[in-house]
């Protein structure tokens, strides 16, 4: 029973009467403390029931009158009032909020630990999870989500907690950022949240919500669930190591030149993998991000499927096939901590070659310091280096000019728009998707390309110049253009 006003009027020994509003006698006491200063607060903390025997009065007070102000000051702060009968010394007071915060911490002992035992219980046998957390929700009358690697919900108790996601997106996004065991607690449009990291095949997330907001029996009741969903899953990150150790080796034998019968071990383990024409997409970069994003891709590709994941000589390899959409979505994932690399398409038998180009591409992206290489940008890179820099840069000056001059006067994404189609080959969709225009306004700004340029660009040798100039290094001048 937790210690309150109300809880102390109902002991009638104690003969406590009210003079305040009924509403104000269900706030919890911290303690009882007495004084008879003119201002005691400095000794206060918050929470106390101050009781005074107006000591400090003498014959000369208007006792009626200083009892009145009290009270309305009481009424006019939200403050309980209560008046106490001579008979009861302030010692019987204090005892009996002592003995009700002494009656309350082990009632709360005891609500942890039921907590803890019907947790444990629930975890034994078969859909473990799913137990645990309808255990939780329950004993804390409260919503659960958990969320897997990948942001996405893995179960939700009840089902309607899973419309609490959106609103929570972006504080998950921080936790799963930090690399310790901090829990957040987050106010939602209807109450507070807690969010709980947890490292159950990767940068999990467990939210636990309600009204009401948690007081300390609360929070050590989510982490004895923490600690319960940690060991229900250690045999699940056993069974991932070993499978992670069984995908480098089938990778190793591709790229020993045993692609088909590597192919033919996943498939019979792992179900469908990708078909070729396929990419490798190798990403490199600091251990605990590399970590995350491996999990990530596992959880993508059970989702949305086929794509082969391993990990191998300090990269996360990704085999996926050449659709722009997978090859996009994977490059993504390259940002701080992580950069990556994108190998031409490929067949089966040339995974070896895939490998060594998003190799070979990464190891740009590293040492430029930009996320995502693809190889095709090193094909064009090294030809930049067989002519002089500078006639590079008038050559691609002169050739683009009257295009960048078009941009500059009218605000207009002329170069932007043709060196994103000219990278789809042409394709109308693609690239007007990746720049985020209707293909007719794509049509539009390529036929006043054309006309600028004074050229067709359907004329190959045109396509070669552009895509030349377009990835021709800048070279700074002093604004004496000839000195």
């Amino acid at each position: 029973m937790p210690a309150t006003l109300r809880n102390l009027l109902a002991d009638r020994a104690l003969g406590v009467r009210p003079l305040c509003a009924d509403t104000l006698l269900d706030h919890p006491i911290s303690w009882a403390h007495i004084s008879e200063l003119d201002d005691p607060t400095v000794y206060l903390d918050g929470g106390e029931l101050l009781l005074t025997t107006g000591l400090g009065m003498d014959e000369r007070t208007d006792h009626d009158a200083f009892v009145g102000r009290l009270v309305e000051a009481a009424e006019r702060r939200g403050l309980a009032l209560v008046e106490i009968p001579e008979r009861t010394p302030f010692i019987a007071i204090t005892k009996a909020v002592s003995a009700a915060l002494a009656a309350e911490a082990y009632a709360q002992v005891v609500r942890t630990d039921e907590a803890q035992r019907a947790l444990t219980a629930a975890a034994l046998g078969t859909q473990g999870t799913g137990r645990v957390l309808r255990q939780l929700a329950r004993r804390l009358d409260a919503w659960v989500l958990l969320l897997d690697a990948a942001g996405r919900i893995e179960q939700a108790v009840p089902a309607t907690a899973a419309d609490r996601l959106a609103e929570l997106t972006d504080e998950i996004v921080l936790v799963r950022r930090h690399r310790g065991p901090t829990s957040r607690t987050v106010p939602t449009r209807d109450g507070r949240a807690v969010l709980q990291p947890l490292r159950l095949r990767g940068r999990a997330v467990l939210a636990v919500g309600r009204e009401a907001g948690f007081a300390l029996a609360d929070m050590q009741i989510v982490g004895a669930a923490v600690s319960v969903l940690t060991l229900l899953h250690a045999s699940t990150a056993a069974v991932d190591e070993a499978r992670s150790e069984l995908r480098a080796a089938l990778l190793r034998m591709a790229l020993a030149g045993q692609a088909d019968a590597a192919r033919d071990i996943a498939v019979a383990l792992e179900g469908p993998q990708p078909s070729p024409p396929l990419r490798v997409v190798a990403f490199r970069g600091r251990g605990p991000e590399l970590a995350e994003l491996a999990d990530t891709l596992d959880a993508w590709g059970a989702e949305h499927g086929p794509l082969f994941i391993a990990e191998l000589d300090g990269a996360v390899l990704a085999l996926a096939g050449a659709e722009d959409r997978a090859v996009d979505w994977l490059g993504a994932l390259a940002g701080p901590g992580v950069h990556a690399g994108v190998s031409q398409p490929i067949g089966l038998a040339e995974v070896a070659a895939g490998f060594a180009q998003a190799d070979r591409a990464v190891a740009a992206a590293q040492r430029t310091g930009v996320p995502l290489v693809r190889f095709v940008e090193l094909t064009a890179g090294r030809l930049h280096e067989l002519l002089p820099a500078a006639d590079t840069a008038v050559f691609a000056d002169t050739l683009l000019g009257p295009l960048r001059c078009y941009d500059a006067e009218h605000g207009a994404r002329l170069v932007e728009s043709l060196q994103e189609w000219l990278s789809r080959h042409g394709q109308w969709d693609a690239a007007a998707a990746r720049l985020g225009v209707h293909r007719h306004t794509l049509r539009a700004r390529i036929r006043r390309a054309e006309t600028l340029l004074g050229r067709s660009l359907d004329c190959p040798g045109l396509r070669a110049e552009l895509w030349f100039a377009l990835h021709a290094p800048v070279v700074p001048t002093n604004g004496t253009f000839g000195q």
